[in-house]
């Protein structure tokens, strides 16, 4: 296959810089969703796309355009350490810490939002990203966000997975529980943070759970599960911008990159859990032909003299 004719739609500069910064986002989101996968972290990244709301709705109205991205990044820090701090707290359930800090941030947000209706057309692009108009500023800042929370993984990675199943074993360790958990939740947010703008908070939660549900589908251990999460990711993200301007500039058909994106992921799941299941399914066969061919019928005893 001519490799040219795969990337003949990336020398359009600005879907170069769109393929750049969702691979970047590939292979951040596919590392660190392997890890609140299993933790079983979704809401708190569903939370954590709905808190940020408030610091960009604040950063625009004080700082325009510019200042989103950094209201976002003070908006997460905040609610990864309130998320620690409130978990903490043995008489208030996760569930109960993460309603309580979603409802006050995003009920912030709204009132920002609502005491000014010039920027609200802006920020429904917040909602739903605009990965094409990309620039090369925002790839930096990707990039830098991205190699920050790669580091804290690589430097933590082993007592985080410790934390994610023997919480007793890793305190007996002497590892500090809560500032593991501090520490995940921060690497979370700023993922969030990285991501927010070019796909948007309702559309980030798939790139963040999807890859890593498909590498826990197809693989069993943690490296496995990172290595499917991000090569799924990365693939998804080059076929999502391709199929989304072919089908726009070949067909007349106009496809939302972002949304494009997302349901070549999900289609890459239900394969891969098709794949898993079609596999199952045969083991399972060949396991029972196995037995059937070890285990030897019973003997036919003869029949004893004299009876009918």
């Amino acid at each position: 296959m001519d490799t040219t004719l795969l990337m003949e739609p990336f020398r359009v500069p600005y879907l170069t810089r769109a393929l750049i910064e969702l691979t970047i986002l590939g292979v951040l989101c596919g590392t660190v969703g392997a890890f609140v996968a299993l933790r079983r972290l979704e809401f708190v990244a569903d939370a954590l796309t709905h808190t940020v709301f408030p610091g960009v709705a604040i950063g625009f109205a004080l700082q325009g355009a510019d200042g989103v991205f950094e209201g976002a990044l003070i908006a997460a820090g905040i609610t990864a350490g309130a998320l620690t701090l409130l978990t903490r707290n043995r008489r208030t359930s996760d569930d109960a810490a993460l309603a309580i800090v979603l409802t006050a941030m995003f009920s912030i947000g709204v009132v920002v939002v609502s005491r000014s209706h010039s920027y609200t057309a802006d920020l429904q692009t917040f909602l739903f990203g605009q990965i094409l108009y990309t620039s090369r500023t925002q790839i930096i800042e990707t990039a830098v966000v991205a190699v920050l929370c790669l580091a804290v993984l690589a430097a933590s990675g082993r007592e985080l997975f410790l934390r994610s199943f023997d919480v007793e074993a890793a305190r007996a360790a002497g590892h500090r529980v809560g500032a593991l958990d501090l520490a995940l939740n921060l690497v979370i947010a700023l993922t969030v943070v990285a991501a927010v703008r070019t796909i948007g908070t309702a559309l980030v939660l798939a790139l963040l759970v999807v890859p890593a549900t498909i590498g826990r589908t197809l693989g069993g251990r943690i490296g496995p599960i990172i290595a499917i999460g991000v090569g799924s990711a990365v693939l998804c993200g080059y076929l999502g911008l391709t199929i989304s301007y072919t089908a726009s500039v070949d067909h007349d058909l106009a496809l939302p990159t972002g949304p494009t994106v997302v349901l070549t992921l999900v289609a890459a799941y239900l394969l891969a859990l098709g794949a898993t299941g079609v596999t199952r399914r045969r083991g399972l066969r060949a396991s029972a032909h196995a037995a059937a061919v070890r285990i030897p019928a019973p003997p036919v005893l003869p029949r004893p003299t004299g009876s009918p």
